[in-house]
């Protein structure tokens, strides 16, 4: 299944310069492949699947999985455990049942008539074994259901299978009965694990003990099981699937509308807080999509909407997918990404998102060509983080994905390249073997089910023409193990069911061919998710230059086999080509300058840049010395900033009604009064600056004389403002984040720094305020006209029981690689971060452009919630940030 649910131009979050990648990639581009190449790729497919199934059937059948190292099956009990990953395995030979639509796909139909023999002829499902509910769900159930949709395609067809009569659907709803006491839990949520024959009955089936679940466990279950209901006309197996989804939704962080990894099954509390798009939550965010595919329930459209927008406001910088914290997004909660992710650009090719995906996949590509094989995870600079790479299919499906909705032959490339590689360093003589170490070529005695049920089908799809296929696959949707399920089932009544928590009911959507219509439901939602249609993904992409333009700075920055560019002027001849203190993000030439000597820069969404060096993208070996040069220059200013850093100080509204109890963090500056040397603090009303922005003279002097001046940030440089607001009159000054929804609940809070001169002269205080606090001071004073606060480095004699401030992280971190790849991290929130023209010299701080922009009004601020619901929402905010503070994240 490969339509494309509609298509959105999305906006690049980074300037595309400044992607970093490691290697090189062909000069020659969007040369069509011939059919003669296809067909010949098409048919080593099928010889490697050929290779793999035969041995299985030969060396290991009935066993669970091939060792394909020593030539044997894999048997639960009589191998040394290997932990968890030995979950998959249940003795219901697992491979042979994982690849059964896989025959099928490759024309293999003699072979599919007489493997489903096999499979009702040995396997039995009753064994005393403990089974993971999820991996037994999308490998066993899934591969029963997709058998049984080919089975009754074939005969349906007239030629094979006329002796079929739901063989397989019977086993499959054996199956779901087996793991449906898993989900005998308060919350819905299913066990991690289930007893095949005894079910979930604590400690003498070895199952019932645990506590906790991985996200994509719990939210991996409704594409098999309503399937399964729909085939049956048991309702119960959907019911129960929809009771964990829905959990898992009303568990979301409701600030960031994200989830974490790993949940506690009883009681819903987030056990792990971290939130990517790898591992641990990958397919809970492809099944909210795909449900809404197969069976026509706008209510998934919706939650899969809410949550993509997270992901793209936090998660994606492409070409990179970041884990942040649910509580504070904008704070990175790893520096590696696992390979698991690689599936995300054929997701975002359904969702109709094609940039990202096209940038991604690229990233993805590179790191593949560098290492062969994408690691199981790998750092930000793309160095292996861990090695092994168990044959995964994820990065061969979404080359496939993109190359349905772009018919770009470099993704035809890209499958060459992966077959390639399999042969080249994964095949052995009884099969293909996992890599246990990607960097020395190394083997584990290892072939996963899914390399059969997965590799093979996306990769025969890929090389592929139509009248190669036996049936239409557009008739049919993928599940997150490829098996296929009939969209038609979208047109079977849905057997009644307790009534969801939504007013949206089901909609049948056939064959995805109307308008995505417009919801009405008790979320608030974003209407302008809804616009999209659903358009034949062969009229998107008329140019093929669309893709390869979005490719050809990623490949332009690290191909060493295409020529470079002339020279015009050589680096490292003389004195340093650039300094670190003279570095300005905005100047052209220093840009191009970073560029020759190996460095990038990327612009992170915390309101930092990133520069990363690769040595070997240098122009030559003294340019990359220069570069190392910078680097370290570089690293010793960030440093420096660390350790100039001061603690946050607070703003505590002390007027009536607040009377102390509202306090908002704040950030200080580097210069004026420091308020922790102060015994009483700054206590003044609060006047708006006029013009807003504090980078002229006041024209409201006389209102400011004496006050506290309330500023918005941009414009001119921190400082500046100090010195207007001091000039006026001012004992204090709040300056307010002009980056609507900022918070220091999900932001890393700062501290400002000044112009780069001698700043002895301000002397008064200066703190920053998150556009959120800012603007509960400013809804205050809207409704109260005079307000007072108290300036000072901690609360004071608040009244009531208002709860305690929490210390926020750290503004900046830096790291330095000595290595061929090094990394710094600058605090860019130190200068404001719309202020400098490039004439302007402030230090070690990166500067930007200013962007003209009409002077604010404060009564034209957009929020329109009363003081008492923003009190509310704090404190509802300030609890989770305190209990995640608690849980030491």
């Amino acid at each position: 299944m490969w339509r494309v649910l509609g298509f959105r131009p999305a906006t690049m979050s980074a300037l595309l310069f400044s992607l970093l990648l490691l290697l090189s990639t062909l000069c020659r581009l969007g040369q069509s492949m011939s059919r003669e190449e296809k067909l010949k790729l098409r048919n080593q497919v099928v010889e490697m699947f050929d290779h793999a199934y035969s041995n299985y059937m030969d060396h290991a059948y009935p066993a669970d999985e091939l060792m394909p190292l020593t030539c044997r099956g894999r048997v639960r009990g009589l191998e040394p455990s290997r932990g968890d990953v030995d979950d998959a395995l249940g003795m219901f030979s697992l491979t042979l049942i994982d690849t059964l639509d896989t025959l099928v796909l490759l024309n293999k139909t003699a072979e599919f008539e007489a493997a489903v023999r096999r499979v009702l002829k040995d396997v039995r499902l009753d064994n005393d074994v403990v089974v993971s509910v999820f991996e037994t769900n999308i490998r066993v159930l899934g591969g029963l259901l997709g058998g049984h949709s080919m089975a009754v395609m074939l005969k349906d067809a007239g030629h094979y299978m006329q002796w079929y009569q739901d063989e397989l659907l019977h086993m499959a709803k054996d199956l779901g009965l087996r793991l449906l006491p898993a989900f005998n839990t308060s919350s819905g949520l299913p066990y991690p694990r289930v007893n095949l024959k005894h079910g979930v009955r604590g400690p003498e089936s070895r199952t019932g003990t645990e506590t906790d679940t991985c996200t994509a466990c719990a939210g991996t279950i409704i594409l098999e099981f309503a399937a399964l209901s729909r085939f049956t006309g048991d309702p119960v197996f959907e019911v129960h699937a929809r009771r964990a989804l829905n959990f898992l939704w009303e568990k979301r962080q409701r600030n960031s509308n994200l989830v974490g990894t790993t949940i506690n099954i009883h009681s819903g509390e987030w056990v792990r807080r971290d939130s990517g798009v790898g591992a641990g939550i990958d397919s809970y965010y492809e099944y909210l999509l795909k449900a809404y595919i197969l069976l026509g329930d706008d209510l998934f459209l919706q939650r899969f909407n809410i949550h993509y927008a997270s992901i793209m406001k936090y998660i994606s910088q492409p070409p990179l997918l970041l884990d942040v914290h649910i509580h504070k997004p904008l704070l990175p909660a790893r520096t590696w990404m696992d390979s698991l992710l690689a599936f995300f650009p054929g997701l975002q090719v359904l969702k109709g998102d094609i940039r990202p995906a096209i940038e991604t996949h690229e990233m993805l590509y590179q790191v593949t060509k560098k290492h062969n094989f994408l690691p199981e995870a790998f750092t930000t600079d793309f160095r292996v983080h861990w090695a092994q790479h168990p044959l995964r299919p994820e990065f061969a499906e979404s080359t496939y994905f993109l190359y349905k909705a772009t018919k770009d032959p470099y993704y035809l490339e890209v499958g060459r390249t992966v077959l390639d590689n399999l042969n080249r360093f994964a095949r052995v003589p009884c099969g293909f073997a996992a890599m246990k170490d990607v960097r020395t070529g190394s083997h584990e005695d290892r072939m996963d089910s899914f390399f059969l049920a997965e590799m093979f089908k996306y990769l025969f799809l890929l090389f592929a023409e139509e009248d190669d296929l036996p049936f239409n696959v557009e008739d049919y949707i993928f599940t997150t193990e490829a098996h296929l399920l009939p969209l038609s089932l979208s047109t079977t009544p849905r057997a009644p069911s307790p009534p969801a928590n939504s007013t949206v009911q089901a909609a049948s959507l056939p064959h995805l061919s109307a308008s995505v219509k417009s919801l009405w439901s008790e979320e608030e939602l974003d209407d302008s998710n809804f616009d999209w249609t659903c358009p034949n993904t062969r009229l998107l992409f008329p140019d093929p230059a669309f893709p390869r333009n979005l490719r050809d700075p990623i490949r332009s920055a690290v191909d060493k086999s295409c020529p470079r560019p002339a020279i015009h002027r050589e680096p490292g001849m003389g004195r340093p080509p650039l300094r670190a203190q003279d570095f300005m993000a905005n100047n052209p030439d220093h840009l191009e300058l970073l560029r020759r000597m190996g460095v990038s820069l990327i612009h992170l969404k915390d309101g930092r840049v990133q520069l990363v060096q690769h040595a070997t993208q240098a122009v030559s070996a003294v340019a990359a010395e220069d570069g190392m040069r910078f680097m370290q220059e570089m690293m010793e200013l960030s440093s420096q900033q660390q350790k100039e850093q001061l603690p946050p100080r607070a703003v505590q509204i002390i007027s009536h009604p607040f009377f102390g109890r509202v306090v908002l963090t704040a950030g200080p500056a580097q210069f004026g009064i420091d308020l922790s040397k102060s015994i009483t603090g700054v206590r003044g009303f609060v006047t708006v600056a006029e013009p807003y922005s504090g980078c002229a003279e006041l024209s409201n002097a006389a209102f400011v004389q004496g006050r506290i001046a309330l500023l918005q940030r941009g414009q001119c440089m921190f400082a500046e403002k100090a010195r207007h607001i001091m000039k006026a009159g001012a004992i204090g000054g709040i300056v307010i984040d002009d980056n609507e929804g900022s918070s220091s609940d999900t932001a890393p809070l700062f501290q400002m720094a000044g112009d780069g001169r001698n700043t002895d002269d301000v002397t008064l205080p200066l703190l920053f305020l998150f556009y959120k606090e800012g603007n509960i001071l400013l809804e205050a004073l809207k409704e109260y006209r005079e307000v007072e606060v108290l300036l000072s480095d901690k609360a004071r004699d608040r009244g009531g029981d208002a709860p305690e401030e929490d210390q926020t992280s750290p503004a900046s971190s830096a790291t330095l690689d000595r290595s061929h790849v090094s990394t710094v991290e600058l605090d860019e929130s130190a200068p404001d971060k719309e202020e400098v023209t490039p004439e302007e010299d402030v230090g070690p701080a990166i500067k930007r452009n200013p962007e003209p922009e009409e002077e604010p009004a404060v009564d034209k601020d957009s929020s329109s919630k009363s003081v008492k619901a923003m009190m509310a929402d704090w404190r509802e905010d300030l609890e989770a940030f305190q209990q995640m503070e608690k849980d030491e994240l």
